[in-house]
């Protein structure tokens, strides 16, 4: 089974005085702007970092929910962030690092549990597998 999704991006002008819109096929994002200045200097508009940090928070939120559900377990909550690390490297630029953050409330699960349980997501997630880069997890379980 093959699912394609498409996300799309219009850039005009150079890098620096350029501006670009970034949708998506199901118009959840329609003409959202972005540019050097809100990717680099902290602007107002998104940027593909921010993009890539909530599909892959999303990602896995969703498979840690599958995998609580192998396990009998159901989140009444799972707050993810995903923090991706763009870096200056010889010859420009790369992503070589994503933080998640878990915030988790799953009745009937522990500590312990639940750490194990997101580690699986994390390694499993396809947006995971999608990076290459250093991915690291933190897990805190909330009543």
């Amino acid at each position: 089974m093959t699912i394609k999704r498409t996300g799309s991006a219009v850039w005009q002008g150079g890098l620096k005085d350029g501006k670009g819109t970034v949708s998506t096929e199901s118009g959840a994002l329609t003409s959202l702007p972005y540019g050097f200045s809100s990717r680099f200097e902290g602007e107002q508009g998104t940027n593909p970092e921010e993009l890539l940090g909530a599909a892959h928070a999303g990602c896995f939120s969703m498979a840690l929910s599958k995998i609580l559900g192998d396990a009998g377990l159901t989140a009444d909550k799972l707050e993810s962030s995903a923090e991706v690390s763009l870096n200056q490297v010889e010859g420009g630029f790369a992503i070589n690092a994503v933080h998640l953050t878990l915030k988790a409330s799953v009745p009937g699960a522990d500590a312990a549990k639940l750490e194990e349980l997101a580690g699986m997501a994390k390694a499993g997630c396809p947006v995971s597998k999608l990076f290459n880069a250093d991915i690291t997890l933190d897990v805190t379980l909330v009543d």
